[in-house]
């Protein structure tokens, strides 16, 4: 598929996440997607087969960027706060800005099994590699000891909670948002030196 089929399947994506925002993904028609983007029906069905294979996608092309991006951040020699801040600004960035604040909180079950499998197992590659990165400052001193699969829990659902509340129009741009999480978030796990007692 050349640059331009995929830049349109981009903001084909890009429609149906905002469609599905504003009314679900059972509320919102494959009409309602295409006419904001001033297609036919017609039209959108030569990118995708049905409204099942554009949630997908919504999943599936926000998912390979955070595992692209996840990758480059392990291969990285940085320190793991830094590594872990990083994750945390993009992830942000991917569900307020790329895709409208729902590629990834999308109505998952949805999808059929075959699909659903499919977008569980890279979230898994997600979740680990987060994982792997809070270990790592555990093992490293950086952060207090404790359970990373708890640990990425608790980050992993303050953060899919802003789509519930963000307001575009709102006083705090995306990324203001995503510089405060990410330092309540991180922080929150760095090794504190005991209080002085006198």
């Amino acid at each position: 598929m050349g640059a331009d089929a995929t830049d349109r399947r981009v903001e084909i994506l890009r429609s149906a996440a905002a469609a599905f925002r504003r009314r679900g993904y059972h509320g919102a028609s494959v009409d309602e997607i295409a006419s904001a983007l001033e297609m036919t029906k017609g039209n959108l069905y030569y990118y995708f087969r049905n409204k099942e294979e554009i949630l997908y996608a919504c999943h599936d092309y926000s998912l390979d960027i955070l595992l692209d991006l996840m990758d480059q951040v392990r291969a990285e020699t940085t320190a793991p706060d830094d590594k872990l801040r990083k994750l945390i600004l993009a992830f942000i960035h991917i569900i307020l800005d790329e895709l409208q604040g729902t590629a990834l909180t999308l109505d998952l079950h949805a999808l059929s099994p075959a699909l659903l499998k499919r977008v569980v197992s890279k979230r898994d590659r997600f979740d680990t590699g987060m994982r792997a990165i809070i270990q790592q400052g555990m093992d490293s001193g950086v952060f207090a000891t404790g359970d990373p699969k708890m640990i990425e829990f608790a980050i992993m659902g303050a953060v899919n909670w802003i789509t519930k509340w963000f307001d575009p129009a709102g006083p705090m741009s995306s990324e203001q948002i995503g510089r405060a999480f990410a330092d309540y978030l991180v922080g929150g796990l760095t090794k504190r030196a005991p209080p002085h007692r006198s």
